[in-house]
């Protein structure tokens, strides 16, 4: 009865909580914000210093009193306390009018697709202690595969893979509902991960994660370059404890890398021969769309497609796929209700 009141005043707000990092859509404007879910926090006082893009610059320059953390790991929240007051700092940043008890938004959060019951709980309990009226949760494949404009609601089968910071979602989507699913944790993170590794064996070299980001970034790939690329990376000595730097080139970084893209390609490759022959026939024909962060990495379509045989299309603009998902659901609520996941815990309006 009052929800016609409610929802002229409000925004309504879709979001893609990352573990890397998190975009918010608001109704009617679009993506309002993209920064990184970091947050700094004073151990002392247990007081949140910083959140988003000021946070990460603290990454590895703060004192020991000081720490800069993810409070969300391979996709779930890892603290919950401080993924409220980060959810809280987005919804604020957003939603701020002076009609306070009437503001109170509808939020569509993005969440991975082989989360638990407790999971899904914890996420809804954190947007609405944030602020939040109401707490919709959508599969972030799903909410890839609608922000990639795939054919989601017909009956036919579309394809979506999903790389993110934390997790890699692969799915088989047909009739609104999600068919064929694997989560594997195992993402652009891992891929950062591999880099330090390498570093490590290879060169007795100490890298911090923003440095083996930013390598992976510069020339990091899945498939062989025509033109060949190279890097100088910088740490500390593991043996002298002293500042080196040394020239890599993407050979050596797609070496690195070919752990974490091969799992990635082999969970593809085992979500295909478990999806129905019907649904397998149009993907063939549709192809297979990747989106994420982690879909960036150069040549990744090129691996996927030679190892399935079947074409591989880059989504437009991966990064957003999800959050621009969870906006279409957010403009169109009740003719997209269906792909929402319905828990005990919530209720769907109608």
């Amino acid at each position: 009865m009052l929800d016609p009141i409610y929802n002229r005043f409000s925004k309504d707000i879709g979001i893609d909580l990352g573990t890397a990092n998190t975009l918010v859509y608001v109704k009617g404007k679009g993506i309002v914000i993209n920064e990184p879910s970091v947050v700094a926090i004073n151990q002392k006082t247990k007081q949140i210093l910083a959140i988003g893009e000021e946070a990460k610059r603290m990454v590895g320059r703060t004192p020991a009193h000081i720490v800069a953390h993810r409070p969300l790991v391979d996709g779930v929240i890892s603290d919950f306390e401080v993924t409220e007051q980060m959810l809280r700092y987005f919804i604020e940043k957003v939603n701020h009018t002076a009609f306070s008890f009437l503001n109170r938004p509808r939020v569509v959060v993005g969440i991975p697709s082989g989360v638990t019951e407790v999971e899904k709980r914890a996420v809804q309990d954190a947007t609405l202690n944030a602020g939040a009226r109401m707490a919709l949760l959508v599969e972030e494949p799903m909410a890839a595969a609608i922000g990639a404009r795939l054919p989601v609601q017909d009956a036919t089968g579309s394809m979506i893979v999903d790389i993110g910071g934390g997790t890699a979602e692969i799915a088989v989507i047909s009739l609104g509902g999600i068919v064929i699913s694997r989560s594997i944790r195992v993402a652009g993170d891992e891929m950062n991960e591999n880099i330090i590794q390498f570093a490590r064996d290879e060169f007795n070299l100490l890298l911090g994660e923003r440095t083996a980001e930013e390598v992976k970034i510069k020339i990091g790939s899945a498939y062989a370059l025509k033109e060949k690329m190279k890097t100088q990376i910088r740490g500390r000595d593991l043996v002298t404890g002293l500042p080196k730097e040394v020239t890599v080139t993407d050979d050596q970084i797609r070496a690195a890398l070919q752990r974490s893209v091969r799992v990635i390609v082999n969970n593809i490759k085992t979500a295909v021969e478990e999806t129905p022959p019907e649904l397998v026939a149009d993907i063939m024909e549709r192809g297979i769309t990747l989106a994420g962060g982690g879909a960036l990495l150069r040549g990744l379509d090129r691996l996927v497609a030679s190892e399935t045989q079947m074409p591989v299309t880059l989504a437009d603009d991966p990064l957003t796929a999800v959050v621009r998902g969870a906006g279409i659901v957010l403009e169109d609520l009740e003719g997209l209700k269906d792909v929402l996941m319905v828990t005990q815990f919530e209720q769907i309006p109608r």
